[in-house]
């Protein structure tokens, strides 16, 4: 299986990639918020041993990573950031696409995460079932009747699951509709961020849109709600592309965002990945003759800590954007 963002998949001119992640935790144990390094330690190896070893995941404690490799990890959407914070009795399954990854003793002791390209919410949520419901053969997860699972936060429980996707939304964002359309999806139960999730700006116009309600609905119930407010977003995006590439500007901003990333020298993130937002749009809209799985790849492999964690060493703002400026050429 391709890493997430070296596949294609479905509307993946709007839709980069799905992820389901599902939060679970042992009966038997406090959150981990109430938890030592000692018992943390614990949990983690009761869940790896749960784990069967077919699934082929690897086990790696968070502090034998440098800081760089697991910054990476959240740039990559591996893991999320508040887990990337502290390495204190933390650790992680991940399998050798990365596409799936178990955080131990992040806000819950299991998050359990699958990532998929396009728009494969119901082909994820059926990886995530099956590997959830292997490890409850194994060990019992803390659950009520009436509540369902029991997360540390009140917003996860039931379901436990967050089923969400990312979105590349460059001619929503441009002509200024994101603000009515964030709107309205919270009234339909979702909610629109920064492709690093809460309080994440929207960097290259990428958008994550997931449910916010688990309690009271099944998860097919919140997968389905999920993937039609994503087929009318994507809808809606693809009739502005139409509109917006018609015109000589719109043609000539692209063009010239193709004509830097190819020839400069030094490219900080915000610039890049304003930039290559702008490419994207010209490579699925027909504009420009650009292979668009070299760009979703840039998009990812070109973060600050990524590229730390690919030259091997902690580079200085500069030198990091020298070095970026230098790979983007030789990719395009």
């Amino acid at each position: 299986m391709n890493k997430w963002y070296l596949g294609e998949g479905e509307q993946n001119d709007v839709v980069i990639s799905t992820r389901i992640r599902l939060a679970r935790n042992l009966e038997e144990y406090p959150f981990p918020a109430r938890l030592d390094t000692k018992t943390r330690v614990h949990v983690n190896e009761i869940v790896r041993d749960a784990v069967p070893q077919s699934e082929g995941l690897h086990y790696i404690e968070m502090k034998t990573l440098t800081q760089a490799q697991i910054v990476s990890l959240a740039e990559k959407h591996v893991i999320s950031p508040e887990f990337a914070s502290s390495a204190d009795g933390r650790a992680l399954l991940l399998s050798d696409s990365e596409n799936i990854s178990i955080m131990l003793n992040e806000e819950d002791h299991i998050r359990l995460q699958v990532m998929m390209p396009g728009l494969a919410l119901a082909q994820a949520y059926e990886i995530a079932d099956r590997l959830d419901d292997e490890i409850n053969e194994k060990v019992r997860f803390a659950f009520d009747e009436r509540l369902g699972y029991l997360t540390q936060c009140p917003t996860n429980l039931g379901t436990g699951m967050r089923a969400s996707v990312m979105l590349h939304l460059p001619a929503l964002t441009t002509t200024r509709r994101m603000g009515t359309l964030a709107s309205t999806v919270s009234k339909l139960g979702l909610t629109i961020r920064g492709a690093y999730g809460e309080g994440s700006a929207p960097m290259g116009d990428l958008y994550q849109l997931s449910n916010q309600v688990t309690l009271g609905i099944s998860e097919k119930a919140a997968i389905e709600n999920l993937k039609t407010i994503v087929l009318q977003l994507a809808a809606q995006e693809r009739a502005a592309r139409t509109e917006f590439v018609k015109s000589v500007e719109s043609e000539d901003a692209i063009h010239r965002a193709y004509g830097i990333l190819k020839s400069a020298r030094l490219l900080d993130t915000k610039e890049f990945m304003e930039l290559i937002s702008k490419v994207r749009l010209g490579a699925v809209s027909g504009v420009l003759n650009v292979d668009r799985k070299v760009i979703d790849e840039l998009m990812v492999s070109m973060q600050p800590a990524t590229i730390n964690a690919q030259v091997g060493k902690t580079l200085t703002a500069r030198e990091r954007d020298m070095e970026r400026a230098k790979m983007v050429r030789e990719r395009l």
